[in-house]
């Protein structure tokens, strides 16, 4: 069976700056608690390690704080620098592609042998 392809169509720069407009502030809605949190847990650890003796144990989870952190910021600037955010669709388009491609092929080694 023949599935049609449908043809690659580059968004309208419009478009594109919505959608970006869209995904930054959903990014900012959740990274601007998500960060108030990590910072006030932050400082409790600072707090609790400056104020008590006994708070030494907190040594190990600002360290596991900071490292994951920084693992992921990391990553993100990664991703970012090697345009994986830039145009997400293209993987569905590929794998639509190679399928129908397939498609095909299988089309024309079941007439040849058939």
């Amino acid at each position: 069976m023949n599935r049609p392809t449908t043809p690659r169509h580059d968004e309208p720069p419009a478009a594109r700056r919505h959608s970006t407009l869209i995904t930054v502030v959903a990014a900012l809605v959740v990274l601007i608690p998500s960060l108030w949190g990590f910072s006030g847990k932050f400082a409790e650890f600072i707090a609790l390690y400056r104020g008590d003796v006994d708070g030494v144990f907190a040594i190990s989870p600002i360290i596991n704080y900071l490292l994951a952190s920084l693992g992921f910021f990391c990553l993100f600037g990664w991703a970012l620098l090697h345009g994986m955010f830039h145009d997400i669709e293209e993987p569905k388009r590929t794998m639509l592609e190679n399928e129908a491609q397939l498609d095909r092929a299988t089309e024309t080694r079941s007439r040849q042998h058939g």
